[in-house]
């Protein structure tokens, strides 16, 4: 057994008397509460909350200057010490109980540099990040105002909302500049719609998402590109892709992707020797639309024997034997397989552990429906610069869990590593 530290028991007694010294008399407390009528009157700008924490602070700053100076108030020993108390400031600080004013203690020698009010001394206090947590998930600034005054008795203006949330635009800039991994496994590309007023009118446009997966088996959102039109192009992807080049990516070994015209060629521009996967799930959608509803159901047990096979072979047998069956009523559904079948059956190459992870981009589309439900409140951004500001916040929220790698990666990684062994960069 580890032996006894004796001072250990002095400096809990001496920590529990610092702490008991600090809190308001126990008879002014009973007093307060008593006289308590609504939620207000706990957590209000005048609150007991902010009076308790206000003068608790302020006996704690107390004891932080006699600790600095070396002597308690009145000691004789302070006496030509070469320093001593000089008074007291005032400051208002904020915290969860409102805004509340503080005196703080000077020394004479002027060098008394409290550490308890450090985590105040900086622009993103408590209060600018509630209003940042409340902007990323959603709210308006009228709802950020509502919600504060409701919840803290707190009267924060919109242009003040306006620029503590203007502080994140140097961070996306920040994020969107950031270096990038010279090598992605997996590359997940897919638009989300957003509306956003432009020039008066509020149109549909396209926000632009890119996730990687890099060699270690982690995901991130590489960025978020605002389009310039309604529709999502395959000339837009070609600029983000050649951003991604400047930005540090030199290889992608899989890239998954839904049916837009000409992604393939666009991809292929940048990153010749990458693999392409379409979208499994997005092609049985659009070759659904060209079936009727009573013939849907005996069509799609016909094309899971196609995308379901165990290899390639089976799976383009298959396919010939849906075209025999449907190709006379269904020329259109059946062709779109036919014509796109070197990017939809790209994944027969794989283990069923790598099949599972890029025969659909729903990696994405789930990241797309976590900021749907941010966004859902939105009518419409009014600027560019609010949908980079909410996206960012968004995004944080969003993947502030991810920084495990994906399950079963070493496995993965073993696999992707024997076909890929001369493009391996990490």
């Amino acid at each position: 057994m580890p032996d006894h530290d004796p001072n250990s028991n002095a400096k809990k007694k001496q920590t529990q008397e610092i702490i008991q010294a600090s809190l308001p008399p126990m008879d002014l407390i009973q007093q307060q509460l008593g006289s308590a009528k609504s939620m207000n009157d706990f957590f209000g700008k005048e609150g007991i909350l902010s009076k308790v924490f206000g003068h608790t602070l302020e006996k704690l700053l107390e004891a932080e200057l006699t600790d600095h100076l070396g002597y308690d108030k009145y000691e004789a020993s302070g006496r030509n010490s070469g320093n001593s108390r000089n008074g007291k400031t005032s400051r208002k600080i904020r915290s969860s109980a409102g805004e509340t004013e503080i005196a703080v203690p000077r020394d004479r020698n002027g060098d008394f540099e409290p550490k308890l009010l450090k985590k105040y001394a900086h622009n993103t206090n408590e209060l600018e990040e509630k209003i940042l947590g409340f902007y990323a998930r959603g709210l308006s600034t009228r709802d950020i105002q509502d919600s504060l005054t409701e919840m803290y008795g707190m009267d924060v203006s919109a242009a003040t909302i306006s620029t503590i949330t203007d502080k994140v635009l140097p961070l996306v800039e920040e994020w969107q500049n950031r270096p990038l991994a010279s090598t992605y496994a997996i590359i997940y590309l897919d638009a989300i719609f957003i509306k956003l007023r432009r020039e008066g009118k509020v149109e549909n446009v396209a926000v632009y998402n890119a996730l990687g997966v890099d060699l270690e088996g982690r995901r991130d959102i590489l960025d978020h590109w605002i389009g310039e039109g309604a529709g999502e192009g395959s000339k837009f992807w070609l600029s983000i892709l050649g951003e991604l080049k400047v930005r540090g990516v030199r290889e992608i070994f899989i890239a998954c992707v839904d049916g837009l015209v000409g992604f393939s060629e666009a991809i292929a521009a940048v990153f010749p020797y990458t693999e392409v996967q379409r979208c499994i799930i997005h092609q049985i959608r659009a070759s659904l639309r060209y079936v009727v509803s009573k013939d849907q159901k005996p069509f799609m047990a016909d094309l899971k024997l196609v995308y379901k096979a165990a290899t390639r072979e089976e799976a383009e047998a298959n396919l010939l034997a849906l075209g025999e069956k449907w190709d006379k009523k269904y020329a259109v559904a059946v062709r779109s397989w036919v014509s796109s079948w070197a990017e939809l059956s790209t994944y027969f190459d794989y283990t069923p552990e790598i099949r599972r992870l890029i025969y659909t981009t729903n990696s994405v589309e789930g990241y797309h429906r976590q900021l749907r439900k941010v966004i859902k409140t939105k009518g419409a951004f009014p600027t560019k610069e609010a949908t980079k500001k909410l996206m960012y916040l968004a995004y944080r929220n969003i993947t502030a869990d991810w920084s495990a790698p994906m399950q079963n990666w070493a496995s993965i990684l073993n696999q992707l590593a024997i076909k890929f062994e001369p493009r391996m960069r990490f």
